[in-house]
């Protein structure tokens, strides 16, 4: 769906899922049409707001993660929804001022606040590329002009591959991202979920999916976990957001999203 109307002005009578998302994490960049649908879904699904936050909440930690643990200095954010507090680069830089980071997203209203990320340390170096994530072709061709694919790459997919419905063309459009970074890299996924509110949950995503805007789908832990084929996850393995290496003082009880951070070992 195309997310300005003819007249170049942005589209504010059809609900949009970045929109919705931004008002669930308590941002500003939604209309009154996404407010409604957005409490729509969550009288569905009281929790979902949590399950949200919850899913950015592990963003910053996969990526402090990656930035201190591993020695991780190069991202790949495709999908990276609008601006929020905490993106990607501004956690990565934090750890490491040397962080290169590439946001990829295919939604118009994104690339209008792109400028919000594409701030960067001297040190390091961010990018935007407008495209989508079933152009890997495209998108690698892009981002090779700021990260090195001769060194480890994580490759950030959050709350994107839930809007790729086949299984087939996701999971090959995951295998050509991994297949042009280097042993070392990481895969880092959430995704919405059955296993946690299922009945609700399936019933959000049909309503969801009537609003007009990208159709989505769940997966359950088996259909997560599958993406990680071959990879060596990291503990603890795919577990909901809120229960993947917790701060100390989170609320830890499970969230409707899971996640999961791979390592690529080998080919």
């Amino acid at each position: 769906m195309n997310d300005f109307d003819q007249t170049g002005g942005v589209e504010t009578t059809v609900p949009h899922s970045a929109r919705i998302w931004n008002y669930w994490l308590g941002g500003k960049d939604n209309f009154a049409v996404d407010r409604a649908a957005g409490e729509q879904i969550v009288a569905l699904v009281p929790g979902l707001v949590t399950s949200a936050r919850a899913d950015r909440a592990f963003l910053r930690r996969a990526v402090r993660h990656l930035t201190t643990q591993a020695g991780i200095r190069q991202f790949l954010d495709i999908g990276t929804g609008l601006p929020t507090a905490d993106n990607t680069h501004e956690v990565a830089q934090r750890a490491a001022p040397d962080s290169r980071v590439v946001y990829v997203d295919n939604d118009p209203l994104v690339l209008t606040h792109a400028r919000a990320l594409l701030t960067s340390t001297p040190q390091g170096a961010t990018d935007y590329i407008d495209a989508d994530l079933r152009e890997p072709a495209k998108i690698l061709d892009r981002a090779a002009r700021t990260l090195d694919f001769g060194k480890p790459v994580a490759v950030m997919l959050l709350g994107i591959l839930n809007f790729i419905i086949e299984d087939d063309q996701a999971h090959t459009t995951v295998r050509q991202l991994l297949d042009a970074v280097p042993p070392g890299s990481f895969l880092v996924i959430s995704h919405p979920t059955t296993e946690v509110d299922g009945p609700e949950m399936t019933e959000a995503v049909r309503l969801w999916n009537s609003t007009g805007g990208a159709e989505m789908r769940l997966r359950d832990r088996a259909g997560v976990a599958a993406f990680f084929q071959d990879l060596d996850l990291v503990d603890p393995g795919i577990t909901t957001c809120s229960q993947w290496h917790p701060d100390p003082d989170a609320d830890s009880s499970p969230v409707s999203h899971f996640c999961g951070v791979g390592r690529l070992v080998h080919r």
